[in-house]
């Protein structure tokens, strides 16, 4: 099985689940993440002050209807979680449908699809239907039912952390709270579980940290708790909507120019048609990490960018909507992200008066090694022209156009044959490059 085929297996199991920012939903799904990587769980209880917030009350939904005038249920949560608009009160009563219709949303511009929506903060009831069957009612009573209940209880959150071979992390986060949204999100937290396991088979210099915890509420939980070690935070990715056919897209962080904004940046300049755009304060969790207070170097990684696809935050958003291919292939941008923030390091040519007489190092005869496929006499001598102590691989990729992984091949090729030095530990604070 390919990776790709890994991560949509994983996301078909947890597309069902009805989640929310709390509850039993959010459970579940931490409880299949963690086949697949040691989470440590967090249950954080209901009115715990976390910065200008407070978690909310726990909310549960077992079972919702409308019934018609004839008897026939109109809407089944049971068919569609995204039927119920995701923190419902709780009610139960006999309405006429002009009543009725004050309550239901539909999507007039594209009538064929069932929106999401919620009421995390403005407490009502609701159903969601798509705007073809609404329509389609008739005039009479309508028997209406929502089986939920929001009560004290807690916000549950996940997270892995991989230890490297310093404190110094790299933050990775997936919000956890949408129901079944395909894209958005279990795209997203299911190339991650996958990329932890991954990451947790290979040494590292850096510490990564896997999160998943619930859009914004979650993110600020998480903040809090953890505020003393945020200073540890060198690089950051939130993810999200990383499975369907668009281009992949990277949101700078507020810095703009942070040492993850740069890899990204390099990265995604060898990907046909990618995106990069520059920060906002508006989006998913990056815009809590990146709040003036903490200032994160934490940029986003989507393929199309929310809201601007027809199936966002819809029915629509199904998995018929992500492939095996995209998800695969999201996963491999992220890890030749890791190998640069892996393998960046700053050398020194140590004979820079002129070239190095390559040939009689028998370097040229290396470049059809095994361990050097990548290699070309370009990447060579790229690598040894600038490298004065102050350009970094990374540096040196972005100013020849060529891949990192080939500047950092060569880089190898002309330290082992006693060309280049090291002018710095490898491992440094994003800032401080």
């Amino acid at each position: 099985m390919g990776v790709g085929d890994e991560i949509f297996e994983l996301a078909a199991r947890l597309f069902p689940i009805c989640r929310s920012i709390t509850g039993d939903g959010v459970r579940q799904t931490l409880d299949i993440l963690s086949d697949h990587v040691a989470l440590e769980r967090h249950e954080v209880p209901s009115g715990t002050q976390v910065f200008d917030w407070t978690v909310p009350q726990e909310w549960n939904i077992r079972s919702a209807s409308i019934t018609g005038p004839d008897g026939h249920a109109v809407v089944d949560f049971a068919d569609c979680n995204l039927h119920v608009v995701n923190y419902s009160l709780p009610f139960k009563g006999i309405l006429p449908l002009n009543e009725l219709k004050l309550h239901i949303h539909t999507l007039p511009g594209q009538p064929d699809v069932v929106p999401y929506r919620t009421s995390y903060y403005a407490p009502t009831w609701g159903f969601c239907m798509s705007c073809d069957r609404a329509s389609e009612l008739p005039d009479g009573l309508y028997q209406v039912e929502i089986d939920s209940d929001l009560k004290d209880g807690n916000l549950s959150y996940g997270e892995y952390l991989h230890r490297g071979q310093t404190e110094r992390e790299f933050l990775l986060s997936a919000h956890i709270c949408h129901p079944s949204l395909a894209n958005d999100n279990c795209s997203g937290l299911a190339l991650l579980a996958i990329l932890a396991r991954h990451i947790a088979a290979r040494e590292t210099r850096y510490s990564y940290r896997f999160l998943f915890a619930p859009g914004t509420i979650g993110a600020i939980t998480w903040l809090a708790r953890n505020e003393d070690r945020t200073h540890l935070i060198d690089h950051g990715l939130v993810l999200s909507c990383v499975g369907d056919a668009g281009s992949p897209s990277y949101k700078r962080s507020r810095r703009g120019d942070a040492f993850i904004d740069r890899a990204m940046a390099h990265v995604l300049g060898h990907e046909a048609g990618a995106k990069l755009l520059d920060f906002s304060p508006y989006g998913y969790d990056e815009r809590q990490y990146c709040s003036p207070g903490f200032n994160l170097p934490v940029g986003m990684f989507q393929r199309s960018v929310h809201g601007t696809f027809p199936e966002y935050h819809t029915s629509a958003d199904n998995l018929d909507f992500i492939s095996h291919e995209h998800l695969a292939d999201s996963f491999r941008i992220l890890t030749d992200v890791i190998d640069v923030v892996e393998g960046d390091w700053t050398p020194l040519n140590l004979f820079p008066k002129c070239e190095p007489q390559l040939g009689r190092r028998g370097l040229y005869a290396a470049l059809g090694g095994q361990k050097s496929q990548e290699v070309t006499s370009m990447s060579l001598l790229w690598v040894l022209n600038l490298a004065d102590g102050k350009h970094s691989l990374l540096s040196i990729a972005q100013r020849s156009g060529l891949p990192f992984r080939q500047v950092a091949a060569a880089a190898a090729i002309l330290s082992d044959h006693g060309l280049l030095g090291e002018t710095s530990s490898p491992l440094m604070p994003s800032s401080a490059r």
